[in-house]
């Protein structure tokens, strides 16, 4: 069956790094677009970052662009997340999504790994 495993959170300071994993089994993930979302106590779920099946295109918030960076490794059925610079507001649970093709639709969603940024 379809899965996606998010892993890598942690607790870290602030202006430290940290590298999300997302694993992805059940389907071909050369289709598919993979986002990474996050959510904060008491807020909602806001899209972090998107990185299309085809040509890789990527799409960030504005609150990441300069600090985060999305890449995939097909061969591995893996999406990355590398956050650097990290603040006090990146913290939340990260999850990882697919959607067929282009970032949109998101059919199948991790479980999510928590990211906490103190000092």
């Amino acid at each position: 069956q379809v899965q996606l495993v998010e892993s890598g959170g942690g607790l870290v300071q602030p202006g430290g790094s940290l590298r999300l994993s997302c694993v992805t089994s059940g389907f071909t993930l050369d289709y598919y677009a993979i986002g990474w979302f996050r959510q904060a106590p008491g807020k909602e779920r806001e899209g972090v970052v998107c990185i299309s099946s085809s040509h890789g295109s990527t799409y960030y918030a504005d609150s990441v662009k300069g600090r985060f960076t999305i890449s995939r490794d097909n061969a591995k059925n893996t999406v990355y997340l590398q956050m650097n610079s990290l603040k006090p507001e990146d913290t939340a649970v990260y999850y990882c999504a697919s959607a067929y093709g282009v970032c949109g639709e998101y059919d199948y969603w991790g479980q999510g790994t928590q990211v906490t940024v103190s000092s």
